[in-house]
């Protein structure tokens, strides 16, 4: 198992706006290399104050030049909305400019509203994604493509720029559909699953659902690869520790939100109500690693003894957290916490 750090790049409160919140996202990346995280990975929303990162390659490809060894991934490239002849070159350009760092995170997106802006519908996401994904596929495994189908057709192309590897990077993948675990399974893709603010439990019975969609796939259910992605904020302050958890309450009522057409906006901030039958803000921080370095310990142990990941993604930045507290937090865990856990399981690298 390695570990991630996941930049959303949220927009609330940060003193310097939009080039603050970049500026933040290149210290906490050279903080996880520093710390030995094997990936960084970069979201891509549009149009809300959800995420300023609409474009995961090009911070990939931004953070290439700020690092020297952490592996730039995107989390997730949303395939429906883009060129597949375009972003398949993008993609070999980003492994070329990064030395062979990349690593690709697909999925299919969730926000209408993401999809109505860019021309798109997102009823037809896993079906445009099958067909972009094929199109992908032949552009970095063989180097050209020659496709026709409902959503795309290419003519019989050559790429000149492909991957260092001259195949295809490391794969990770949100998406639950079958048809779409099936076709990334030949490359060993990773499923990637997150629970938001519903923490571990939650996380536990999502992973057993895409297990059931692994199996639908006609894959072998014991084969699966997992790779989970959580909150966590290393405190000993039980104020700072609720202040964590506002925060990622904050992000999951836009969440929440966003899945919906008709929800509301200040400018371009999400006017996020609260969540139906929201719990109180306890619940929050008590869901997820907010606390103590031995409390944050205790509950990523028993994750993993649970999921077995082969990557654990960490999101320390969450709702615009200050980035004094998000980097100490970051460092704590390396420092405090992840002794503990390898205390208790052995090496990260064994399990």
């Amino acid at each position: 198992m390695h570990l991630g750090l996941f930049s959303l790049m949220c927009y609330r409160d940060n003193p310097g706006g939009v080039p603050g919140i970049i500026d933040d996202t290149r210290v906490m990346v050279a903080t996880a290399e520093l710390a030995g995280f094997e990936i960084a990975w970069f979201a891509e929303h549009h149009f809300t104050n959800y995420s300023v990162s609409m474009s995961p390659l090009m911070m990939a490809a931004h953070m290439a030049s700020c690092t020297s060894r952490i592996k730039l991934g995107t989390g997730v490239i949303i395939l429906p909305l883009y060129n597949p002849m375009r972003v398949a070159q993008e993609i070999a350009l980003l492994d070329n400019m990064s030395d062979g760092r990349a690593v690709i995170g697909l999925g299919t997106g969730y926000q209408a509203y993401e999809f109505e802006g860019l021309g798109a519908d997102v009823a037809h996401k896993a079906d445009v994604f099958m067909e972009y994904w094929k199109i992908i596929e032949g552009a970095l495994a063989e180097g050209h493509v020659r496709f026709r189908g409902k959503w795309a057709s290419v003519p019989e192309t050559i790429f000149a720029v492909r991957t260092k590897s001259g195949t295809m990077p490391p794969l990770y993948c949100t998406s639950p559909h079958p048809e779409i675990l099936a076709a990334l399974a030949r490359w060993n893709a990773t499923p990637f699953i997150t629970a938001g603010w519903r923490g571990s439990e939650a996380l536990i019975g999502i992973a057993g659902n895409v297990r059931k969609a692994w199996t639908s796939a006609g894959l072998d259910p014991a084969s699966m690869p997992v790779a989970v992605q959580q909150y966590i904020h290393v405190t000993d302050s039980t104020t700072e520790a609720l202040e964590a958890a506002e925060r990622a309450r904050y992000v999951g009522r836009m969440v929440h939100s966003l899945r919906f057409s008709n929800f509301k906006l200040d400018g371009v901030f999400v006017d996020a109500d609260p969540l139906p039958d929201e719990p109180p803000l306890e619940t929050f921080r008590d869901n997820l690693l907010i606390g103590a370095p031995a409390l944050v310990a205790e509950k990523m142990i028993a994750e993993i003894r649970a999921l077995r990941p082969r990557h654990y993604n960490c999101f320390f930045q969450f709702g615009d957290m200050p980035l004094a507290r998000a980097r100490k937090s970051l460092e704590r865990f390396a420092e405090e916490v992840i002794p503990l856990v390898e205390r208790e399981l052995g090496p990260l690298a064994d399990i």
